[in-house]
């Protein structure tokens, strides 16, 4: 019998390892840098963007000279930077890498950052693409990859999650569970549970809101897509149902525009109104998300009165809160440069899930990698379903035709448009 009893331990011992083995192969480790250039080499990076200030990539310049002390890396900030980038590329002092936005490819008056790129799906280079969400990443029609992102945003809410555990609440994940979360904040005495900015029609409550039901009800039409990109009137109507959910979300959640329009930006005043702590749920996008950590200090009521706070996806369908996944800022390396052998060398050292999340650690944007859960401010939107996550990069949409989708969904959440009057009017809109 002990004989047995041995035996049969070995055994399960045996297949307890092969599953260990087999669940480490199925989960691949994050590839390490190392350096593959002469480490006395000495030269000049400049990388152009139009930051103001870009701390987080500093703090990568410093780690990247731990394996090349010789290497001078600067950043330079381009003012007016969408419309100057390319007459920079065209000059003499053009940057080695810069900042590049998918919204330009295609565009004529922005091909200078396009025809300046290398294609940085060449094997030959060594980046770590996989360590990136493939759905974020650019896909051009010839096949290349003029860049690659280094942040990522999305559009979301704000969450006070200090109010709702002491009101006996939980973050809602449904339609119909925010409608709930509402009506309850109201009857515990809060006016406007659900807030955000609604001055301008650029990241307005209503965009953060509408665009992602939007993709959901577009995606996977392809005929519906490029009809809207061509701004064929008649494809209006695939607004529809995104203007007729901001109409009924303005209702069901007690929208208050008056109270809304006194938020003066959709930035700075976002962060700064919902610090006051009086505010359960606060739409933003990640760019405003990004900039609370540093506003923490100089809001007098939150240094009173701190708080946990979160963001999540906005759930707009009783189907689950769509998260809607883009790139934020992208890297592209010109070239052209002198110094093109180092340029790619830090960009190898760069796009690794390592230094892509410390980046976004520092600077408070979305990680561009596949694990969220490093981030206690994004984990959420790691935990969405994969089937609930959208790319319009992925979808096809361009952004011309999104513009015309801000519009006419700001025009019904303000109630100066009746619905029928946005459906009408897609394509005209901004001239």
């Amino acid at each position: 019998m002990k004989k047995m009893t041995s035996i049969f331990l070995s055994a399960l011992m045996v297949l307890e390892l092969v599953a260990c083995s087999t669940a480490v192969q199925e989960e691949p480790a994050a590839k390490v840098f190392t350096p593959s250039l002469d480490a006395s080499i000495s030269c000049q990076i400049n990388v152009a963007g139009g930051y103001d200030n870009f701390e987080a990539l500093e703090a990568e310049f410093d780690h990247f000279n731990d394996f090349y002390p010789n290497v001078e890396l600067t950043y330079t900030k381009i003012d007016d930077y969408n419309n100057m980038i390319g007459t920079v590329l065209n000059g003499n002092d053009a940057p080695d890498i810069y900042v590049n936005y998918s919204w330009m490819y295609g565009r004529d008056q922005y091909s200078s950052s396009i025809e300046h790129a290398e294609d940085l799906s060449d094997p030959a280079l060594g980046l770590d693409l996989e360590c990136i969400r493939p759905n974020i990443i650019l896909n051009t029609a010839d096949g290349s990859l003029p860049m690659v992102p280094v942040f990522s945003n999305t559009y979301g809410m704000l969450v006070n999650t200090d109010l709702f555990e002491r009101e006996g609440l939980t973050v809602p994940t449904t339609y119909t569970e925010l409608v709930e979360v509402c009506d309850a904040l109201r009857a515990k005495g809060y006016d406007s549970p659900i807030m955000g900015f609604s001055n301008e029609e650029t990241t307005s409550l209503f965009t953060l809101s509408a665009y992602p039901y939007f993709c959901e009800t577009v995606a996977g039409d392809a005929q519906a897509v490029a009809d809207f990109n061509s701004l064929d009137p008649s494809a209006g109507e695939y607004m529809r149902p995104a203007l007729e959910k901001i109409e009924q979300f303005v209702n069901d959640c007690g929208v208050d525009l008056q109270v809304c329009g006194e938020i003066e930006n959709n930035y700075d005043a976002v962060i700064m109104r919902f610090f006051e702590g009086d505010v359960p749920m606060m739409t933003a996008s990640g760019d405003t998300v990004s900039g609370t950590r540093k506003r923490e200090s100089r809001s007098e009521a939150f240094i009173a009165n701190p708080f946990a706070y979160t963001f999540v996806p906005i759930p707009m369908s009783d189907d689950g809160a769509t998260f809607l996944d883009m790139p934020n800022l992208q890297f592209s390396v010109n070239k052209d440069s002198e110094n093109l052998e180092m340029a790619n060398e830090f960009m190898r050292f760069l796009i690794t899930s390592a230094e892509l999340n410390n980046m976004a650690q520092e600077k408070g944007l979305m990680s561009p990698t596949r694990d969220l859960s490093f981030n206690s401010m994004y984990a959420a939107f790691g935990n969405i379903p994969e089937s609930r996550i959208l790319s319009p990069e992925e979808i096809g949409l361009t952004d011309d035709a999104v513009i015309q989708l801000r519009l006419a969904v700001y025009g019904v959440g303000t109630g100066t448009m009746t619905i029928d009057e946005a459906v009408a009017g897609f394509g005209t809109y901004g001239q």
